[in-house]
């Protein structure tokens, strides 16, 4: 036998929702492992022009996403086999991994809010550097390979230059813009603009992921405790 009436309830509720969050875990692996191999984002990130490199902040990032997503199905497992176990000390350590979990998550949501626009500045400063040494260069072979960084830049996000007015001594630029877009000096789809859209729509990607998850795992703290407290008192035991 083991627990009985609502602590029962609570059993079920327990294994549940930590089911779901052990499905968490997969999708914020599943997701993490996509953004790390994304065609917009790894074209992007894995530029070299002269020894500069775009910044790495955006893929550490995603590797801590990766830890996480399988400490989540770890400790999601966890506490799936310590609620049909009915195990106090499995409960009790999972209890424990869940606090941790949850001050990571606050810790790193607040560090991410503080530097959320980071990724995209230090890759528009990489993209303007590339852009301002094209211009200024005037030996053909290193103009060469600024054009190749650009047309990476350019065709990746379907824009060029910095939204400014191409003149006609920038015609070199315009050749590395998009087909529908080279016929033409202005261009309204400015670079800072596109890069800036790429990197948000990921945060706020991962933003909603995380807040899902903060939830489920207030929910999995109370029923854990709620359900070890009953096994203690439960007279089976």
């Amino acid at each position: 036998m083991g627990v009985e009436g609502c602590t029962k309830c609570i059993k079920y509720m327990l294994f549940f929702f930590n089911f779901i969050f052990w499905l968490a875990g997969c999708v914020i692996l599943g997701v993490s492992l996509w953004l790390r191999h994304d065609n917009k984002t790894s074209s992007l990130l894995e530029l070299n022009y002269e020894g500069a490199e775009p910044p790495s902040t955006f893929y550490i990032s995603v590797y801590i996403l990766i830890a996480v997503g399988a400490v989540m199905m770890f400790v999601g497992f966890l506490g799936c086999y310590g609620a049909i176990q009915e195990s106090q000390c499995l409960l009790g350590t999972f209890f424990a991994c869940l606090v941790i979990l949850f001050a990571c998550e606050v810790a790193a949501g607040i560090w991410g809010f503080m530097h959320k626009d980071k990724i995209s500045k230090e890759l528009i400063s990489f993209y303007d550097s590339v852009h301002d040494s094209g211009v200024s260069i005037v030996d053909s072979d290193k103009r060469q390979a600024a054009v190749a960084v650009l047309k990476v830049f350019h065709e990746t996000l379907n824009c060029c230059g910095k939204g400014t007015f191409l003149s006609s001594a920038q015609t070199w630029l315009t050749e590395t813009c998009p087909k529908k877009s080279s016929d033409i000096l202005s261009i309204p789809s400015n670079c800072h603009t596109q890069i800036a859209e790429l990197f948000s729509k990921k945060i706020y990607l991962i933003g909603s992921a995380a807040l899902v998850v903060a939830v489920i795992m207030i929910f999995e703290m109370i029923f854990s405790m709620v359900l070890c407290c009953g096994i203690r008192n439960s007279p089976v035991y």
